[in-house]
């Protein structure tokens, strides 16, 4: 039968081609690829896999140098409508009616220079003005996945969301605001895991049965939220299990010796690098899956939503022009530091004044400028539903970063990559900053990352788990106002000439 097949194969290519009868030298060379021809046809009667020779050439490389020239041009914008710069900065600047509040940064700078401004107008205008940067942030990162595909998109988008948060968190490692630093740290995680993923899935699901999620991103984001929160369990609990227990003790040098410090930064240092290097191989198996296409879009379990949203983008014809949203990008970013330092150097002020505890203000107040501008997007989206009922106006659509479940990976950033830069930072700068985290801090996380992978299991999500969301954070939120901190654990954390309070 091998015979057979092979000779039909060779009859088939006399027939269309008379010339190769004539038994040329060259034509003899090209025997070889006829045997391989008859191979394949032997193996796909036999059932086996085989790979033709456009398969083998893909796998060897041309693939990826196609993919390369496709991002280019997709980068590019060949054949979509180019945009202009004006027309760009129009867009940017009259996108959001949030806009607006663009005006409080100049106010709050003056309010700065000038000292006859009291603290708490300062911290305020500052506050205000950090919202509708954030929302610009958002609008950068939809503009950016017009041009760099869904999947390096969603990292651009999550990246720029955490640009706020991470910028008062080396602005706090600077001031040698340690355990301030921490604090937000704690409140920016679950922030990102309660309050943002609670009102998305309460708004989003409030029409419809269920909302879906992709499973396999999902399944892995269970593994690096629950290591990321581990790798702060555990320095708590080597710090529980060498501390004696003695009323006799205040200070941690009693306690545990001379050393305490430097082992706890040794500790926190390692698990830095190791907590980096467990993201940055996420993000190699996130962007480049084995499998299909090498992307997760083309997982067996992928809604069909997701399939379709990247061609949908390659669709869209994008509002802001690419060079002019990488520029605005580092613009806004330098105004929203300067910014920023200006609310920290106003906090001491304001909480003295207010007698609100640094643990509250971690935890709750100052991440909530990450969230504020979508806060007031879905306050008014409400608002506006209320009033539909006595009045008639169109209904509005809901917001877009409501409606998915990106704020996790926000978190799991945050952990898994900018909580280690910090560290790493106070490592270059001599600032002793520790991953020993309080006890009810480390608690609080550990709830909410059990919480969320409950919720999260099935890949599915409704309003009333997004309501569990919400009140859960609110029990955080409550428990955390009558919280004062670990006094020996502060201590750690004093850079060289400061003192406790």
């Amino acid at each position: 039968m091998a015979e057979r097949r092979g000779t039909h194969t060779r009859s088939a290519s006399s027939e269309s081609d008379p010339d190769s009868l004539r038994g040329s030298p060259d034509e003899h060379e090209l025997l070889p690829v006829t045997s391989a021809t008859s191979s394949s046809a032997r193996g796909q009667s036999e059932g086996l896999p085989v790979l033709s020779g456009a398969e083998v050439d893909l796998e060897a490389g041309p693939e990826k140098q196609s993919q390369l020239l496709k991002f280019r041009d997709r980068f590019q914008g060949k054949g979509r409508r180019n945009v202009g710069v004006w027309e760009s900065i129009v867009y940017i600047y009259t996108c959001s009616w949030l806009n607006i509040l663009l005006l409080a940064t100049p106010l709050a700078w003056f309010a700065h220079w000038w000292k006859e401004w009291p603290s708490p107008v300062v911290f305020a205008l500052c506050f205000l003005a950090l919202i509708p940067h954030e929302k610009l942030f958002d609008l950068y990162g939809e503009q950016l996945a017009l041009y760099c595909g869904k999947d390096l998109g969603d990292l651009i988008t999550i990246t720029l969301n955490n640009v706020v948060e991470a910028t008062l968190a080396i602005i706090l490692l600077f001031k040698c605001e340690l355990k301030l630093l921490q604090s937000t740290i704690t409140g920016v995680v679950l922030l990102h895991l309660l309050l943002v993923p609670g009102a998305a899935f309460l708004t989003g699901g409030a029409r419809i049965w269920e909302q879906d999620l992709h499973p396999a991103h999902t399944q892995l984001n269970h593994t690096l939220l629950t290591v990321g929160v581990l790798s702060l369990l555990l320095p708590a609990a080597f710090y529980a299990a060498i501390t004696p227990n003695s009323a006799t003790t205040t200070t941690p040098e009693e306690t545990l010796g001379s050393n305490t410090q430097i082992d706890f930064l040794t500790m926190s240092r390692g698990l830095a690098i190791l907590l980096l290097l467990i993201y940055i191989s996420s993000r190699i198996f996130y962007h480049n899956p084995p499998g299909e296409g090498h992307n997760m879009r083309n997982h067996p379990t992928a809604p069909q939503r997701l399939r379709e949203e990247d061609e949908e983008l390659a669709r869209t014809d994008p509002k802001v022009n690419q060079w002019v949203c990488l520029f605005f990008i580092a613009f806004n970013t330098g105004i929203m530091a300067v910014t920023a330092e200006w609310l920290v150097d106003s906090i001491d002020s304001v909480r003295n004044d207010s007698h609100i505890t640094t643990e509250f203000f971690g935890l709750v107040l100052l991440p909530i400028v990450s969230f504020s501008a979508d806060g007031v997007v879905a306050a008014v989206y409400f608002l506006l539903r209320a009033l539909r009922r006595f009045i008639k106006i169109d209904e509005p659509e809901p917001p877009t970063t409501l409606a998915k479940a990106e704020a996790i990976d926000l978190s799991i950033q945050f952990v898994l990559l900018w909580m280690p830069v910090v560290v790493i930072l106070g490592w270059i700068a001599g600032k002793p900053f520790l991953l020993l985290f309080d006890f009810f801090e480390v608690a609080l996380l550990l709830g909410a990352c059990f919480l969320v992978n409950y919720v999260t299991a099935d890949s599915k999500t409704n309003w009333a788990e997004g309501y569990v969301l919400l009140s859960f954070y609110l029990m955080m939120v409550l428990c955390t106002w009558f919280y004062t901190g670990e006094t020996a654990v502060s201590e750690l954390l004093l850079c060289p000439g400061q003192t406790a309070e």
